[in-house]
């Protein structure tokens, strides 16, 4: 008990004074708002899984193999477990600009997500929009991290996933992504993430838990739709292949 108590003081002291700057700065400067959110993606996102390594040896396991293939800019898709995802990403990618594809339901009322996605101009996308509208939100989206130089995130399930069983790989927009950015794709392998769903399972799972990300293939621009859909059919199999592989391993064990 002790040890979750030193581990969520260390959480929720990190993550006060960005959520207050945030919260005061947000009405009155998007800009200084927006060099907040910067510091937790950058900074602190990273600095969460350093913490609960040392409070309860929780592992992050990246890895390394293919990165050193990767090109400047690409499209990543996952699989998706919880919103730790997120930061995992952050921790993956320290030095680039991520920019993730989310429902609304984060853009409204999330303590330090909802503003760092609207700041940040992540592409929200309402869970009852017409599927022109949404489409059009995607290709804006795409238009814009494009010219940016950012890394576009998609979860093809649409989903965090209740079990950690990988879910179907939707395709509409994905394909919208494809086309507006002209950007080659990496697949990776996420696992960990569904036994942190919420604050419950955070604490009753954390202690000598592990995160996992891999890269499963990385895959040159698809040109049509059915280059798009032969990509996510076989990066699913692959992702799921690799996820129940590793649920054989302790979480010591890289």
């Amino acid at each position: 008990m002790l040890i979750n108590f030193i581990t969520l003081t260390s959480l929720v002291g990190m993550l006060i004074l960005p959520i207050l700057g945030q919260l005061f700065l947000y009405p009155f400067s998007t800009k200084l708002c927006s060099k907040v959110s910067d510091y937790v993606e950058f900074v602190l996102g990273p600095r969460l899984w350093k913490i609960l390594h040392t409070y309860k040896n929780f592992n992050f396991w990246i890895y390394e193999d293919d990165f050193d293939k990767l090109p400047e800019q690409f499209i990543v898709i996952a699989n998706h477990q919880s919103l730790l995802d997120i930061p995992c990403f952050m921790n993956v990618f320290q030095k680039k600009e991520l920019r993730f594809v989310a429902k609304d339901a984060l853009g409204k009322n999330v303590p330090l997500v909802s503003r760092m996605l609207k700041v940040q101009q992540h592409c929200i996308i309402p869970r009852r929009a017409k599927p022109m509208d949404a489409m059009n939100l995607m290709a804006s989206f795409g238009k814009r991290v494009k010219e940016k130089n950012q890394i576009p995130v998609i979860f093809p399930e649409g989903t965090r996933t209740r079990d950690g069983e990988v879910g179907k790989f939707y395709s509409a927009g994905f394909r919208k992504l494809v086309e507006s950015t002209n950007l080659p794709v990496v697949s990776f392998a996420i696992e960990g993430g569904y036994n942190l769903r919420d604050l419950t399972k955070f604490f009753k799972n954390l202690s000598r838990g592990a995160y996992r990300v891999k890269i499963m293939k990385i895959y040159d621009c698809p040109q049509t739709k059915e280059d798009c859909l032969n990509l996510l059919e076989e990066s699913r199999n692959l992702i799921n292949e690799q996820v129940h592989q590793w649920r054989q391993l302790p979480s010591s064990v890289k």
